[in-house]
């Protein structure tokens, strides 16, 4: 595999210290390794304005305590004084979230606590687990409002704890596949792009020392992030053209989940972020539909990222991921819920005859994911009062309205399906006919892959490979359109969806990196019960960021085979969303508003909490008339059209390069040298630091604890191997999950938390519905004291099951007489010298017992050991493999060829 052209730019703030004194804030910020510092000063004396000074320079260690050391010497009260310090440290951070004003001064928010929870490549990701907010000017010039308190309470009730995640060297806001594809750019362009860089470059000191090296570097890139996935662009806009761009940290809001699938000791961690979009973003019944820009409620892009763990790097590494979509139907509509009624009737706000708002919508998919955009539609086709059909036929109308302007090979793909009538169906198996579906869409979209196929895939070809879409490049494969799944809150029926779809793909992308045989996974596997766990919280997560609570129903629901207890726990999650959406929603919309800037507060202007509704704020075209209008027919945006079905944003073009920000490096700078980031090899590494990331592994929390039991992650289980049927690890394991879906779900305060209306899942199924599927569910059988007996018997195992063979009881007289001389030989060895040990063993036990060294060392034993004699064809193969966990793969001979074409023929043909 060629080596990528490029490397990802680290940040080197990473460590801040917030120094205070009575007229400034000093912010110091460095990397990890402490060896590059930047300084930013910020003024306390103007009680409205922010002022902030970078001077764009880096600092060494001892330059930077020079400085602390000169600015507390000039602040003290008296020159000369010791007792009263002139600088004070105020908070410790790593990162800064951004800088808010309400109606007095500017607050810095900082994060002030972090906790790792995925590493993609050596790129750590972190949640953030506390925030600090500061107030900048001081008191004396503080200008107080009687409304300030009440804003800083509304902001405050975005919980930053929950569900925020950060990364100093990954782009979360963007696919892996965007991420990869920009670092394989062709060297002609990095050039052109580091010579406009320089230019315009903040720092004179960045691209110091390269000519003087010889000119040798590695090009370093960094993008401008998505921002309709970025949650706190509006607090960073006041200082993104003041500041170094290290200083901007861009956090996105949604689920980030990582597990090990253990596949006979090769690790691959698999891996879940959901992106939330911070475009119309809301609570339930508060946001529906689109907004007149094609933004739409609850819209969530879902990637699953499979890594091989053994090699972490981006160049060497084998990477794959696959991106799908939620989001509300595109449509102006909305529900009333004044009325207090579990399923307010659905409004269409407004006429669109000629599909302007979803004509916007499909115009972005179209930018970013390229074509063709799937849209799988699981609301009701069939039902005695119009409810939710209104939005399938206005869904329908507008569609084919769009397609008859696009080419007919990019045109957008409708596939309705009323997944709650298959639900209620007997005869009908729900996941059997979504695995159809799923089948069908990956086969259209593809998925990315950053290696080219493998040569057994071609030497021994699969039928479903061979009709895999996508688009086939020399380093691999890339995902070209994408699936949009809606329901109506997209939450329950959506989830359970994305996951079928979701366990297809990952199917793809195991047989892609040539894990299996054949792309193909059944259910009551190690590897399909992980995913499903994975999916599941992630599932969880979002429905209660939207809904208010837990998943109602889930993928055990669908396949009709959950515990007659999960009804009951259903019911709570209906009544607990039911009553969040009914007195809860409201303040929560409020928070969100202000926290993305929606609503900026001014002096003059009505107060947030004394708005009717939000409707205008949302809809900028109710507050002022757009000067041009975009055409009915192309309605499409400019040179999209021209790269499909490849998407616009990956294209190398003018408009994509000026995103990215190129700067050449010497190859073993800090910023680049992500090995060092992760390893950290001059420093003193704790225990605690290097395993802080605990994740579920397949055969610790899920492969049965037999031994004999194959252990390969492929296997299906019955229902009473799995791992968690274990009477031993059962609480142990239940704790584990409970703690793990707490600390990524973060449930807002109780206030806030106790949900809303019944799912719109809910009316999947009815009564009649949920008795059947009680009958087909397994009751719990209660045990009583008799039945202690049983499970002890259980738990103590048999010969057989340890040790895979019958043990005799009573070993034979010879045998004990060899093993008692035998272990007198071990307790005489260490008193006795080597020579008369020698002598010894010849003159007692000649005749009696002779030991083989078994060993490939010639002196093997707890005094000496003499290595064994290597010939050069083993050392020339153990070289070509560390070269090729370097990149560099050795070609093959025509021996190899033909021998493994014989080893494939003898073995599968």
């Amino acid at each position: 595999m060629p080596a990528a052209a490029a490397a990802p730019i680290i940040r080197c703030v990473q460590k801040l210290v917030l120094y205070e004194t009575r007229a400034r804030y000093f912010l110091v910020g460095s990397n990890h390794a402490e060896t590059k510092y930047r300084v930013l000063k910020i003024d306390r004396t103007e009680p409205t304005d922010l002022v902030i000074i970078d001077d764009k320079h880096v600092y060494t260690q001892q330059e930077v305590r020079e400085l602390l050391g000169r600015l507390d010497l000039g602040n003290r009260t008296k020159i000369g004084q010791k007792g009263s310090s002139g600088l004070s440290r105020a908070v410790s951070a790593f990162g800064v979230v951004g800088f808010v004003k309400f109606l007095e001064g500017y607050y810095i928010v900082l994060i002030t606590k972090r906790r790792k929870m995925a590493d993609i490549g050596g790129h750590a990701i972190y949640k953030i687990e506390d925030t600090n907010m500061i107030y900048i000017p001081n008191d004396t010039v503080r200008i107080t409002h009687p409304d300030e308190a009440r804003y800083l309470r509304i902001f405050q009730n975005v919980d930053l704890s929950s569900n925020f995640y950060f990364s100093y060297s990954y782009d979360l806001s963007h696919s892996l596949q965007y991420n990869l594809t920009i670092l394989r750019m062709p060297l002609e362009i990095l050039k052109t792009e580091t010579i406009q860089t320089r230019q315009e470059s903040f720092d004179i000191f960045e691209d110091e020392g390269l000519t003087a090296q010889g000119g040798s570097g590695v090009f370093g890139i960094c993008s401008e992030p998505y921002q309709k996935y970025v949650w706190n662009g509006q607090l960073l806009d006041v200082v993104k053209n003041t500041v170094h761009h290290d200083w901007l940290l861009y956090v996105i809001h949604g689920f980030c989940g990582q597990s090990k699938l253990l596949i006979y000791g090769r690790p691959v961690h698999v891996t879940l972020i959901a992106r939330r979009s911070s475009k119309f973003a809301g609570t339930r019944f508060l946001k529906r539909g689109a907004n007149s820009e094609g933004d739409v409620a609850n819209e969530v892009e879902t990637e699953q990222i499979l890594c091989d763990a053994s090699v972490m790097s981006f160049s060497a590494g084998s990477y794959s991921s696959y991106v799908q979509v939620r989001g509300s139907v595109p449509l102006y509509w909305s529900q009333d819920i004044s009325t207090m009624i579990p399923k307010p009737p659905i409004t269409l706000d407004q006429a669109d005859p000629f599909a302007h708002i979803a004509a916007l919508h499909f115009d972005q998919m179209l930018q970013r994911f390229g074509s063709p955009i799937i849209i799988l539609n699981l609301v009701k086709e069939r039902e005695k009062r119009k409810h939710e059909r209104i939005l399938s036929e206005e869904l329908v109308g507008a569609v084919t309205y769009l397609n008859q302007f696009l080419p007919p090979e990019h045109a957008i793909v409708y596939i309705p399906w009323d997944m709650a009538k298959y639900t209620k169906s007997k005869l009908c198996n729900v996941l059997d006919r979504l695995n159809v579906i799923a089948e069908s869409v990956v086969k259209k979209t593809g998925f990315f892959v950053n290696r080219p196929d493998s040569y057994c895939s071609i030497l021994r070809p699969d039928e479903k490979w061979n009709e895999l879409g996508g688009f086939v490049v020399p380093t691999g494969r890339l995902q070209t359109g994408v699936l949009r799944t809606n329901c109506v809150d997209c939450l329950d029926r959506t989830n359970t969806a994305q996951f079928m779809v979701g366990k297809c793909a990952l199917a793809y992308q195991l047989y892609s990196l040539g894990l299996i045989d054949k792309p193909n996974l059944q259910f009551d596997t190690d590897a399909v019960r992980l995913f499903e766990e994975l999916y599941e919280d992630h599932g969880d997560t979002l429905s209660l960021q939207y809904g208010g609570s837990q998943l109602v129903h889930r993928v055990k629901t669908y396949r009709k085979i959950a515990p007659w207890t999960q009804h009951s726990k259903d019911i709570m999650q209906t009544l607990s969303r039911y009553y969040s959406n009914a007195f809860s929603d409201a303040d929560r919309q409020d928070s969100i508003n202000l926290f993305l800037g929606v609503f900026q507060p001014a002096e003059g202007k009505p107060h947030l909490w004394e708005l009717p509704t939000d409707f205008y704020l949302h809809h900028k075209s109710t507050m002022s008339l757009s000067q041009s209008r975009r055409s009915y027919t192309y309605w499409w945006t400019q040179g999209v059209l021209n790269h499909l079905p490849l998407p616009y944003d990956e294209v190398t073009c003018t408009e994509n390069r000026r995103k990215l920000i190129v700067k050449k490096f010497h190859k073993y700078e800090e910023e680049i040298d992500i090995h060092n980031e992760f390893f950290r090899p001059y420093e003193l590494s704790s225990f605690d630091d290097t395993f802080c990331l605990a994740m579920t592994n397949s055969i610790r929390d899920f492969m049965p604890k037999n031994v004999g039991i194959d252990p390969s992650p492929f296997t299906v289980r019955k229902p009473d191997e799995t791992g968690k049927s274990v009477v031993g690890n059962k609480n142990n394991r239940e704790e584990t999950v409970l703690q793990r879906k707490t600390a990524a779900s973060a449930p807002p305060p109780p206030s806030e938390e106790a949900a809303s209306s019944s799912s719109e899942d809910d009316s999947g199924t009815d009564k009649e519905d949920e008795g059947a599927v009680s009958q087909r569910s397994t009751p719990v059988k209660m045990t009583d004291t008799s039945d202690n007996v049983k499970i002890t018997e259980n738990i103590v195992q048999s010969m057989k099951d340890i040790y895979g063979i019958n043990l005799s009881d009573v070993p034979s007289e010879d045998d004990l007489t060899i093993y008692t001389r035998f272990v007198q030989l071990g307790q005489n060895q260490h008193k006795q010298d080597k020579s008369s040990q020698q002598l010894c063993s010849k003159h007692h036990l000649d005749g009696v017992i002779n030991i083989i060294h078994i060993s490939s060392f010639s002196q093997d034993n707890i005094y000496e050991v003499q290595p064994p004699k290597v010939d050069k064809k083993s050392i020339d193969i153990f070289h070509a493999h560390i070269q090729a966990g370097r990149g560099t793969m050795q070609p093959l001979i025509k021996e190899d060829i033909l021998m493994y074409r014989e080893y494939i023929r003898n073995r599968y043909m």
